[in-house]
């Protein structure tokens, strides 16, 4: 027989070579790659070393990996994976909980978002954790992907889903509507090309699906603490109270008379926002009887929003009479006749008064014997009012705010010395004035006002134009002295040297100047 060319039959001391030169190498191919193999397991050993446990080490995590010894006479462990159908990927030993609390303190960034696309379970994951959400087709609501995606929703803003969308455009065109949560006019874009129809009626949902929609919405979250919606009736609210007891902010446009009797059945409402009428969009009639309504069942109300609302003293009256956890009070574009500002008196408890994009206050408030006073109020908040040649209704505004502590008025329109003058009413207790945006004050009437003024400590002047700081006097240089806040910029001039002060800006060419004076000379 031929001699055999394996290693076991090989003879080391004998110098009798294989016939066959493949052979010989094949048998060096093979010595090589066992060589190669036992070097590459001695470093994998050495990187998934586990390192010794300390008396002083914390206990290991809840997510681990799966521990594997390498052989039963070795002591180290590998920290490698077992083998499973799924290879490459890391088995995870944290329920549902677990992973939710780890979720919810992450902070609120974009990788938070992106943790949803790990998985089908972690999508369901973060939309437990989900509180607030801003809903802009009906379709989603009424299908119930909603319920399923966040089934945890405390906060729902209707408000884009029920205005009728032309189907030609597409959702991103949509432009977003801004009303509830800041004060001033709302933006709605172009709605006569975005929407179906120009007629205020069409551009809504129909009441009946409204109120279908709501009743879902009761059902599902019986824990819903904010809502804003448009176009309900009395039996959606009424829904909506009997499924959400803990309702305590909502929010209602194109609201109505007939609408404010389902008002009543939310007994731990706090805050209140109704929106009557909204030039270009919706026009609805919120009068003393529905006012008076709203005080009889909102007993606890805090804070109080009324936009494009009409009624009277009668209403207000009734307000404060019955609400008297009431604390802020906000009249934005009213309607109101006059005589209204009087009854702001038997609000006793009222500490904010904001009036913003007010056409008219109060152009027959009566005489100052029967305006009374608000004792507990703190701060009166004046935006975008138009107070030109109106001297009478703002002095009766000072002398119901006259225990004011904040006066603040921004961007209105004809605030000229001599109204402003009716300030000095207030002169006890104001601590803090702020005006931005009065273009027709001087430097005069300013002085007048806030050198009466007992305990003052605090003044902003912004984008004054006609406040100018070559024309300040004496005296109101001593009282910027003792003022422990300040900030100055009446001008854009002014506003631009404060900002440039620290950065050197203006003196880097005062060298070359000079150069050139003596080269002159």
């Amino acid at each position: 027989m031929s001699s055999s060319c394996s290693v076991e039959n090989q003879n080391p001391n004998n110098n009798t070579t294989c016939s066959s030169s493949s052979s010989s190498s094949s048998l060096n191919f093979w010595l090589k790659k066992k060589k190669a193999l036992v070097f590459s397991t001695i470093r994998r050993r050495s990187f998934y070393k586990k390192p010794p446990n300390s008396p002083n080490s914390p206990p290991p995590s809840t997510i681990t990996l799966n521990e594997t010894k390498s052989s039963p006479d070795d002591n180290d462990y590998d920290f490698i994976p077992k083998e499973s159908s799924n290879e490459g990927q890391i088995n995870l030993d944290a329920d549902d909980e677990t992973l939710l609390q780890i979720l919810s303190r992450l902070p609120e960034t974009e990788s938070k978002k992106s943790t949803s696309l790990v998985s089908r379970s972690w999508l369901n994951l973060q939309g437990r954790l989900v509180r607030s959400v801003r809903v802009l087709e009906w379709s989603f609501l009424t299908c119930g992907r909603m319920f399923l995606r966040f089934p945890n929703l405390v906060d729902v803003d209707l408000l884009h889903a029920t205005l009728r969308r032309n189907p030609k455009t597409p959702l991103a065109a949509t432009p977003l509507i801004s009303f509830a949560h800041e004060f001033g006019p709302p933006f709605y874009g172009s709605l006569v090309d975005i929407f179906s129809s120009s007629q205020n009626h069409t551009l809504l949902l129909p009441v009946d699906q409204v109120d279908s929609g709501l009743k879902a919405l009761a059902t599902t979250y019986p824990n819903l603490q904010r809502l804003v919606v448009v176009n309900a009736s009395e039996i959606g609210l009424l829904n909506v109270a009997e499924g959400c007891r803990t309702l305590q902010e909502l929010v209602l446009h194109r609201c109505h008379d007939e609408l404010l009797r389902g008002i009543a059945a939310f007994t731990n409402l706090q805050i209140l926002k109704l929106i009557g009428s909204v030039d270009g969009l919706y026009s609805s009639l919120v009068s003393d009887i529905g006012l008076t309504i709203l005080a009889q069942g909102c007993k606890r109300l805090v804070k109080l929003e009324l936009r494009g609302c009409e009624g009277s003293y009668d209403g207000l009256r009734a307000i404060g009479q019955c609400c008297h956890m009431l604390e802020e009070l906000a009249l934005c574009d009213h309607r109101m006749d006059d005589g209204w500002l009087s009854a702001l008196s038997y609000c006793q408890n009222l500490k904010i008064l904001s009036l913003v994009s007010c056409k008219r206050i109060d152009q027959n408030p009566g005489l100052d014997e029967h305006l009374g006073c608000c004792r507990m109020l703190e701060r009166l908040h004046l935006e975008r009012c138009h107070l030109k040649e109106k001297q009478q209704s703002l002095r009766a505004l000072f002398l119901v705010c006259q225990a004011v502590r904040e006066l603040v008025v921004k961007n209105c329109w004809g605030l000229k010395d001599g109204v402003f003058l009716n300030a000095n009413l207030c002169r006890w207790r104001v601590k803090l004035v702020s005006l931005e945006g009065c273009s027709r004050l001087t430097t005069q009437g300013l002085e007048a006002v806030v050198v009466s003024f007992k305990e003052l400590e605090s003044l902003r002047v912004i984008s004054c134009n006609n406040i100018k700081e070559d024309e300040v006097s004496p005296a109101l240089s001593n009282l910027f002295a003792t003022l422990k806040n300040l900030k100055w910029t009446p001008d854009n001039r002014s506003l631009v040297l404060t900002s440039l002060s620290e950065s050197g800006m203006g003196k880097r060419g005062g060298r070359f100047f000079k150069k050139l004076q003596i080269l002159n000379t």
